[in-house]
């Protein structure tokens, strides 16, 4: 392996929101127009160098799992929710449904993921469409707030906030792992004061 850390980026949101031309755009820098909807799911790989806070740069090879927004298709994605360590939620800034069904995809995670609040990206995609807009910048932040996710509004056309998006959720899942690290102390890591004696074991069982 030439890489430290294997990050898996899982992009949820209803057909024709825009998923896999976000990916694209932000792996290729590629934009393609025409529309071809998701068959089940597919992934694409990126190398990218983080600057973790103690300063030391890691190797991060990100996967970024696409999936089919389709209702049919919802028993074999949810199969991926548990391996992915943080989410790219999408809905179309053109599309009023695809914005009420966000509910919906936070209640599949909610249930699915590998734990109650994982970190989640919400993106307004199609940002470029201005004219075509009918979900308001101030709805959609709202929404957001309520359920304590950033919010970016992005577009898989001209790149906008495309790799922001994924930065500032690479940053979050970095950060989790942190403090996991730091918080998960070995017992021959444990100092203790001198003459102090080591406490008796806790035999309190933890689920």
């Amino acid at each position: 392996m030439d890489y430290d850390y294997l990050i898996k980026f899982l992009a949820l949101g209803d057909s024709g929101v825009g998923k896999s031309s976000f990916l694209y755009q932000y792996t290729d820098g590629t934009f393609n127009s025409r529309f071809v909807s998701t068959v089940g799911i597919d992934f694409r790989e990126k190398r990218v160098v983080y600057q973790m806070t103690n300063g030391r740069s890691q190797r991060v090879q990100l996967q970024l799992w696409d999936t089919a927004g389709q209702e049919r298709f919802r028993s074999l994605t949810t199969a991926f929710y548990r391996d992915s360590m943080g989410f790219l939620l999408l809905f179309d800034l053109t599309n009023e449904q695809s914005f009420l069904e966000v509910r919906n995809w936070l209640e599949q995670l909610k249930t699915h993921a590998y734990c109650e609040d994982p970190d989640i990206i919400l993106c307004g995609n199609k940002s470029d469409l201005e004219d075509k807009r009918v979900v308001s910048e101030s709805k959609a932040r709202e929404l957001a707030e309520k359920h304590d996710l950033v919010y970016l509004e992005t577009s898989a056309a001209t790149g906008q906030n495309v790799a922001r998006a994924i930065y500032v959720l690479l940053e979050r899942v970095m950060r989790r792992m942190e403090l996991t690290i730091e918080k998960s102390v070995l017992p021959h890591q444990r100092r203790l004061k001198c003459h102090e004696p080591e406490a008796p074991p806790d035999r309190r069982c933890y689920c």
